[in-house]
Protein backbone atom coordinates (compact mmCIF):
# COMPACT_ATOMS: atom_id res chain seq x y z
CA UNK A 1 0.00 0.00 0.00
CA UNK A 2 1.72 2.81 -0.59
CA UNK A 3 2.50 5.60 2.02
CA UNK A 4 1.39 9.35 2.02
CA UNK A 5 3.95 11.82 2.10
CA UNK A 6 4.15 13.50 5.50
CA UNK A 7 4.38 16.65 3.97
CA UNK A 8 1.26 16.76 2.31
CA UNK A 9 -0.29 17.20 5.88
CA UNK A 10 -3.43 19.40 6.18
CA UNK A 11 -1.54 22.44 8.20
CA UNK A 12 0.99 22.46 5.22
CA UNK A 13 -1.77 22.26 2.34
CA UNK A 14 -1.11 26.10 1.50
CA UNK A 15 2.89 25.73 1.21
CA UNK A 16 3.78 26.35 -2.04
CA UNK A 17 4.20 22.90 -4.18
CA UNK A 18 7.71 20.90 -4.00
CA UNK A 19 8.75 17.80 -5.62
CA UNK A 20 8.12 14.84 -3.94
CA UNK A 21 12.11 14.08 -3.11
CA UNK A 22 12.34 17.62 -1.93
CA UNK A 23 9.95 17.30 0.14
CA UNK A 24 10.94 14.08 1.83
CA UNK A 25 14.55 14.95 2.01
CA UNK A 26 13.69 18.12 3.93
CA UNK A 27 11.59 15.95 6.25
CA UNK A 28 14.46 13.35 6.62
CA UNK A 29 16.80 16.10 7.02
CA UNK A 30 14.43 17.32 10.02
CA UNK A 31 14.18 13.84 11.68
CA UNK A 32 17.71 13.36 11.51
CA UNK A 33 18.05 17.31 13.65
CA UNK A 34 15.26 16.60 15.89
CA UNK A 35 15.89 12.97 16.89
CA UNK A 36 19.77 13.91 17.57
CA UNK A 37 18.90 17.53 20.00
CA UNK A 38 19.61 19.70 17.06
CA UNK A 39 21.96 20.12 14.06
CA UNK A 40 25.23 20.68 16.52
CA UNK A 41 24.37 17.07 18.05
CA UNK A 42 23.13 15.81 15.13
CA UNK A 43 24.76 12.20 14.37
CA UNK A 44 24.09 8.50 13.17
CA UNK A 45 25.01 6.26 10.41
CA UNK A 46 24.86 7.03 7.42
CA UNK A 47 22.20 5.18 4.97
CA UNK A 48 23.56 3.41 1.84
CA UNK A 49 23.10 6.05 -0.55
CA UNK A 50 24.92 8.49 2.00
CA UNK A 51 27.49 6.27 1.75
CA UNK A 52 27.79 5.43 -1.98
CA UNK A 53 27.85 9.48 -2.20
CA UNK A 54 30.70 9.85 0.12
CA UNK A 55 32.61 7.21 -1.87
CA UNK A 56 31.89 8.37 -4.98
CA UNK A 57 32.76 12.22 -3.90
CA UNK A 58 36.42 10.92 -2.60
CA UNK A 59 37.20 8.87 -5.64
CA UNK A 60 36.67 12.32 -7.97
CA UNK A 61 38.05 13.91 -5.46
CA UNK A 62 41.43 11.85 -5.29
CA UNK A 63 41.38 11.86 -8.81
CA UNK A 64 41.44 15.53 -9.17
CA UNK A 65 44.24 15.56 -6.26
CA UNK A 66 46.08 13.15 -8.38
CA UNK A 67 46.22 15.68 -11.37
CA UNK A 68 46.99 18.59 -9.42
CA UNK A 69 50.31 16.88 -7.37
CA UNK A 70 51.43 15.99 -11.26
CA UNK A 71 50.31 19.77 -12.63
CA UNK A 72 52.56 20.95 -9.38
CA UNK A 73 55.48 18.60 -10.70
CA UNK A 74 55.40 19.67 -14.58
CA UNK A 75 55.00 23.25 -13.51
CA UNK A 76 58.56 22.99 -10.56
CA UNK A 77 60.66 21.15 -13.57
CA UNK A 78 58.96 22.22 -16.95
CA UNK A 79 61.86 23.85 -18.48
CA UNK A 80 63.77 23.85 -15.86
CA UNK A 81 68.08 22.25 -16.62
CA UNK A 82 69.07 22.02 -12.87
CA UNK A 83 65.06 21.71 -11.54
CA UNK A 84 67.20 21.79 -7.77
CA UNK A 85 68.23 25.40 -8.72
CA UNK A 86 64.98 26.47 -9.52
CA UNK A 87 63.03 24.76 -7.12
CA UNK A 88 63.59 27.84 -4.88
CA UNK A 89 62.17 30.61 -6.96
CA UNK A 90 59.20 28.30 -8.31
CA UNK A 91 58.44 26.93 -4.84
CA UNK A 92 56.91 30.49 -3.72
CA UNK A 93 54.76 30.50 -6.72
CA UNK A 94 53.17 27.49 -6.37
CA UNK A 95 52.43 27.81 -3.20
CA UNK A 96 50.94 31.38 -3.71
CA UNK A 97 48.89 29.50 -6.54
CA UNK A 98 47.83 26.65 -4.21
CA UNK A 99 46.77 29.03 -1.28
CA UNK A 100 45.14 31.10 -3.43
CA UNK A 101 42.91 28.85 -4.97
CA UNK A 102 42.11 26.96 -1.85
CA UNK A 103 40.81 30.73 -0.38
CA UNK A 104 38.51 31.63 -3.11
CA UNK A 105 37.06 27.97 -4.08
CA UNK A 106 36.14 27.99 -0.53
CA UNK A 107 35.00 31.41 0.57
CA UNK A 108 32.85 31.42 -2.99
CA UNK A 109 31.45 27.84 -1.94
CA UNK A 110 29.79 28.70 1.39
CA UNK A 111 29.07 32.52 -0.02
CA UNK A 112 26.71 31.22 -2.03
CA UNK A 113 25.47 28.51 0.07
CA UNK A 114 24.47 31.54 2.54
CA UNK A 115 23.16 34.16 -0.41
CA UNK A 116 20.88 31.20 -1.60
CA UNK A 117 22.47 32.48 -5.22
CA UNK A 118 24.76 30.59 -7.35
CA UNK A 119 25.49 33.61 -9.69
CA UNK A 120 27.07 35.86 -6.53
CA UNK A 121 30.84 35.77 -5.51
CA UNK A 122 32.02 37.48 -2.69
CA UNK A 123 33.67 39.78 -5.35
CA UNK A 124 30.03 41.48 -5.50
CA UNK A 125 30.70 42.80 -1.67
CA UNK A 126 33.24 45.34 -3.33
CA UNK A 127 36.01 43.94 -1.97
CA UNK A 128 38.03 43.99 -5.84
CA UNK A 129 36.58 47.40 -6.17
CA UNK A 130 38.44 48.45 -2.39
CA UNK A 131 41.57 46.79 -3.51
CA UNK A 132 42.12 49.16 -6.14
CA UNK A 133 41.40 52.01 -4.34
CA UNK A 134 43.62 51.36 -1.81
CA UNK A 135 46.49 50.81 -4.39
CA UNK A 136 45.84 54.08 -6.34
CA UNK A 137 45.59 56.18 -3.67
CA UNK A 138 49.14 54.84 -2.20
CA UNK A 139 50.51 55.30 -5.50
CA UNK A 140 48.92 58.71 -5.76
CA UNK A 141 50.30 59.73 -2.21
CA UNK A 142 53.59 58.32 -2.55
CA UNK A 143 54.10 58.14 -6.06
CA UNK A 144 55.80 55.51 -7.80
CA UNK A 145 59.11 55.76 -7.06
CA UNK A 146 57.75 55.55 -3.23
CA UNK A 147 55.29 53.32 -3.50
CA UNK A 148 57.89 50.46 -4.93
CA UNK A 149 60.45 51.44 -2.60
CA UNK A 150 57.35 50.72 0.32
CA UNK A 151 58.35 46.99 2.14
CA UNK A 152 55.72 44.63 0.84
CA UNK A 153 54.87 43.11 4.32
CA UNK A 154 53.52 47.56 5.15
CA UNK A 155 51.83 46.87 1.48
CA UNK A 156 50.04 43.54 2.74
CA UNK A 157 49.38 44.82 6.46
CA UNK A 158 47.47 47.98 4.98
CA UNK A 159 45.24 46.53 2.63
CA UNK A 160 44.62 43.40 5.06
CA UNK A 161 43.76 45.70 7.38
CA UNK A 162 41.75 47.98 5.76
CA UNK A 163 39.50 45.35 3.98
CA UNK A 164 38.57 43.76 6.73
CA UNK A 165 37.78 46.38 8.42
CA UNK A 166 35.64 47.39 5.61
CA UNK A 167 33.85 44.33 5.63
CA UNK A 168 33.30 44.44 9.23
CA UNK A 169 32.00 47.93 9.27
CA UNK A 170 29.43 46.86 6.81
CA UNK A 171 28.68 43.60 8.22
CA UNK A 172 27.84 45.20 11.71
CA UNK A 173 26.28 48.28 10.20
CA UNK A 174 23.68 46.46 8.71
CA UNK A 175 23.18 43.59 11.45
CA UNK A 176 22.97 45.56 13.55
CA UNK A 177 19.42 46.58 12.50
CA UNK A 178 18.62 43.39 11.88
CA UNK A 179 18.29 43.17 8.16
CA UNK A 180 18.71 40.09 5.78
CA UNK A 181 21.79 38.44 4.25
CA UNK A 182 20.01 40.20 1.05
CA UNK A 183 20.68 43.74 2.22
CA UNK A 184 24.56 43.15 3.26
CA UNK A 185 24.85 42.12 -0.51
CA UNK A 186 22.58 45.04 -2.09
CA UNK A 187 25.05 47.58 -0.04
CA UNK A 188 28.28 45.86 -1.36
CA UNK A 189 26.95 46.45 -4.47
CA UNK A 190 26.55 49.92 -3.76
CA UNK A 191 29.39 50.76 -2.12
CA UNK A 192 31.83 48.72 -4.38
CA UNK A 193 30.21 50.95 -7.50
CA UNK A 194 30.96 54.11 -5.30
CA UNK A 195 34.44 52.92 -4.72
CA UNK A 196 34.57 52.27 -8.33
CA UNK A 197 33.97 55.42 -9.03
CA UNK A 198 36.23 57.40 -6.84
CA UNK A 199 38.95 55.27 -8.14
CA UNK A 200 38.50 56.26 -11.75
CA UNK A 201 38.27 59.92 -11.10
CA UNK A 202 41.70 59.16 -8.98
CA UNK A 203 42.84 57.63 -11.53
CA UNK A 204 42.23 60.38 -13.98
CA UNK A 205 44.20 63.03 -12.46
CA UNK A 206 47.81 60.51 -12.08
CA UNK A 207 50.81 61.43 -13.44
CA UNK A 208 50.97 58.86 -16.51
CA UNK A 209 53.92 57.17 -15.16
CA UNK A 210 52.17 56.30 -11.85
CA UNK A 211 49.35 55.16 -13.46
CA UNK A 212 51.60 52.67 -15.53
CA UNK A 213 52.72 51.38 -12.13
CA UNK A 214 49.11 51.22 -10.94
CA UNK A 215 47.97 48.97 -13.97
CA UNK A 216 50.27 46.31 -13.16
CA UNK A 217 48.92 45.98 -9.68
CA UNK A 218 45.54 45.77 -10.39
CA UNK A 219 45.96 42.41 -11.69
CA UNK A 220 46.78 39.10 -10.27
CA UNK A 221 50.28 38.74 -10.22
CA UNK A 222 52.06 35.11 -8.85
CA UNK A 223 56.00 35.96 -10.23
CA UNK A 224 56.46 38.00 -7.44
CA UNK A 225 55.48 36.50 -3.86
CA UNK A 226 56.99 36.97 -0.75
CA UNK A 227 57.81 34.10 1.51
CA UNK A 228 57.23 35.70 4.45
CA UNK A 229 53.63 36.80 3.04
CA UNK A 230 52.62 33.26 1.65
CA UNK A 231 53.81 31.78 5.19
CA UNK A 232 51.22 34.13 7.28
CA UNK A 233 48.65 34.15 4.75
CA UNK A 234 48.77 30.00 4.44
CA UNK A 235 48.39 30.06 8.53
CA UNK A 236 45.75 32.43 8.37
CA UNK A 237 43.73 30.56 5.72
CA UNK A 238 44.00 26.83 7.71
CA UNK A 239 43.00 28.39 10.94
CA UNK A 240 40.24 30.11 8.61
CA UNK A 241 39.75 26.27 6.98
CA UNK A 242 38.99 24.74 10.22
CA UNK A 243 36.73 27.44 11.55
CA UNK A 244 34.55 26.82 8.41
CA UNK A 245 34.86 22.98 8.00
CA UNK A 246 32.74 23.21 11.42
CA UNK A 247 29.77 24.96 10.01
CA UNK A 248 29.32 22.86 6.93
CA UNK A 249 26.81 20.72 9.01
CA UNK A 250 25.02 23.30 9.33
CA UNK A 251 25.13 25.00 6.21
CA UNK A 252 23.86 21.97 4.67
CA UNK A 253 20.91 22.75 6.19
CA UNK A 254 21.12 26.15 5.29
CA UNK A 255 20.64 25.34 1.83
CA UNK A 256 17.39 23.71 1.99
CA UNK A 257 16.19 27.44 2.40
CA UNK A 258 16.39 30.13 5.53
CA UNK A 259 12.84 29.69 7.38
CA UNK A 260 13.58 25.67 6.67
CA UNK A 261 16.82 26.09 8.16
CA UNK A 262 15.56 28.29 11.18
CA UNK A 263 12.48 25.61 11.84
CA UNK A 264 15.06 23.03 11.84
CA UNK A 265 17.10 24.72 14.98
CA UNK A 266 19.99 26.38 12.80
CA UNK A 267 20.83 29.85 14.09
CA UNK A 268 20.87 31.32 10.69
CA UNK A 269 21.45 34.91 11.83
CA UNK A 270 24.75 33.39 13.57
CA UNK A 271 25.65 31.70 11.26
CA UNK A 272 25.02 33.95 8.62
CA UNK A 273 27.76 36.38 10.56
CA UNK A 274 30.45 34.07 10.63
CA UNK A 275 30.21 32.36 7.40
CA UNK A 276 30.49 36.17 6.02
CA UNK A 277 33.69 36.65 8.52
CA UNK A 278 34.96 33.88 7.18
CA UNK A 279 34.79 34.97 3.68
CA UNK A 280 36.16 38.63 4.46
CA UNK A 281 38.81 37.14 5.60
CA UNK A 282 39.95 34.66 3.05
CA UNK A 283 39.52 36.94 0.40
CA UNK A 284 41.42 40.11 1.97
CA UNK A 285 44.65 38.21 2.53
CA UNK A 286 44.22 36.12 -0.93
CA UNK A 287 43.76 39.67 -2.86
CA UNK A 288 46.34 41.47 -0.64
CA UNK A 289 48.41 38.66 -1.60
CA UNK A 290 48.89 38.44 -5.10
CA UNK A 291 45.67 41.02 -6.20
CA UNK A 292 42.26 40.55 -7.78
CA UNK A 293 41.16 37.60 -9.91
CA UNK A 294 37.06 38.45 -10.28
CA UNK A 295 35.40 35.42 -11.58
CA UNK A 296 37.42 32.64 -10.64
CA UNK A 297 35.35 31.61 -7.44
CA UNK A 298 31.79 31.40 -9.87
CA UNK A 299 33.90 29.06 -12.46
CA UNK A 300 35.35 26.87 -10.02
CA UNK A 301 32.45 26.75 -8.10
CA UNK A 302 30.33 25.91 -10.62
CA UNK A 303 32.68 23.23 -12.21
CA UNK A 304 32.39 21.63 -8.89
CA UNK A 305 28.72 21.58 -8.55
CA UNK A 306 28.86 19.77 -11.50
CA UNK A 307 31.47 17.37 -10.77
CA UNK A 308 30.14 16.57 -7.16
CA UNK A 309 27.14 14.99 -8.19
CA UNK A 310 25.85 16.05 -4.83
CA UNK A 311 25.19 19.37 -2.85
CA UNK A 312 26.64 18.34 0.37
CA UNK A 313 29.12 20.83 1.52
CA UNK A 314 31.79 18.24 2.58
CA UNK A 315 31.94 17.21 -0.73
CA UNK A 316 31.86 20.80 -3.00
CA UNK A 317 33.91 22.32 -1.10
CA UNK A 318 37.16 19.50 -1.04
CA UNK A 319 36.23 19.63 -4.50
CA UNK A 320 36.54 23.28 -5.86
CA UNK A 321 39.60 23.77 -3.97
CA UNK A 322 40.83 20.74 -5.69
CA UNK A 323 39.46 21.93 -8.76
CA UNK A 324 41.15 25.78 -7.78
CA UNK A 325 44.38 24.37 -7.10
CA UNK A 326 44.70 22.43 -10.80
CA UNK A 327 43.05 25.19 -12.36
CA UNK A 328 45.60 27.76 -11.64
CA UNK A 329 48.67 25.56 -11.46
CA UNK A 330 47.64 24.14 -15.01
CA UNK A 331 46.84 27.39 -16.28
CA UNK A 332 49.78 28.75 -14.87
CA UNK A 333 51.58 26.20 -16.87
CA UNK A 334 50.39 26.34 -19.93
CA UNK A 335 50.63 30.68 -20.37
CA UNK A 336 54.90 29.87 -19.55
CA UNK A 337 55.05 26.97 -21.78
CA UNK A 338 52.42 27.64 -24.67
CA UNK A 339 52.44 31.59 -24.61
CA UNK A 340 55.77 32.28 -23.28
CA UNK A 341 53.74 34.78 -20.02
CA UNK A 342 52.55 36.76 -22.60
CA UNK A 343 49.28 37.59 -20.85
CA UNK A 344 48.23 37.45 -17.51
CA UNK A 345 46.66 34.35 -16.01
CA UNK A 346 43.78 36.33 -14.18
CA UNK A 347 42.89 37.35 -17.29
CA UNK A 348 42.40 34.74 -19.30
CA UNK A 349 40.16 33.11 -15.54
CA UNK A 350 38.59 36.53 -15.69
CA UNK A 351 37.24 35.91 -18.78
CA UNK A 352 36.03 31.86 -18.65
CA UNK A 353 34.73 33.00 -15.27
CA UNK A 354 32.46 36.08 -17.80
CA UNK A 355 31.66 33.56 -20.00
CA UNK A 356 29.99 30.96 -17.40
CA UNK A 357 28.39 34.38 -15.73
CA UNK A 358 26.27 34.81 -19.42
CA UNK A 359 25.14 31.59 -19.51
CA UNK A 360 24.26 31.47 -16.36
CA UNK A 361 22.33 34.21 -16.65
CA UNK A 362 20.76 33.33 -19.77
CA UNK A 363 20.05 29.85 -18.81
CA UNK A 364 16.60 28.78 -19.12
CA UNK A 365 13.84 29.57 -16.07
CA UNK A 366 13.45 26.22 -14.09
CA UNK A 367 16.32 24.31 -15.53
CA UNK A 368 18.70 23.51 -12.56
CA UNK A 369 21.61 25.13 -12.21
Amino acid sequence: MPTRCRCRSSWASSARPVSSSSCCGAWTVADHLLTAGGPAKAKSAPSPRRRAQNRNGALRIGIILACVLAACAVFLIVDARNPWRVLPYRAPKLGALLVVGWATALSTVIFQTITGNRILTPAIMGFDALYSLLQTLLILFLGGIGYASLPSTVRFTITTAIMVGFSLLLFGAVFRGRRSVTTVVLAGIIVGTLLRAVTTFVQRIMDPSDYLILQSRLFASFNTVDSRLLVFTAVVVAATTVWAWRQLRALDVMALGRDTAVGLGVDARGLTCRVLVIVAVLISVSTALVGPITFFGLLVAHLAYKAAGTDRHVITVPMAIALAMLVLVAGQTILHKVLGDETVLSVVIDFLGGVVLIALLIRRPGRPS
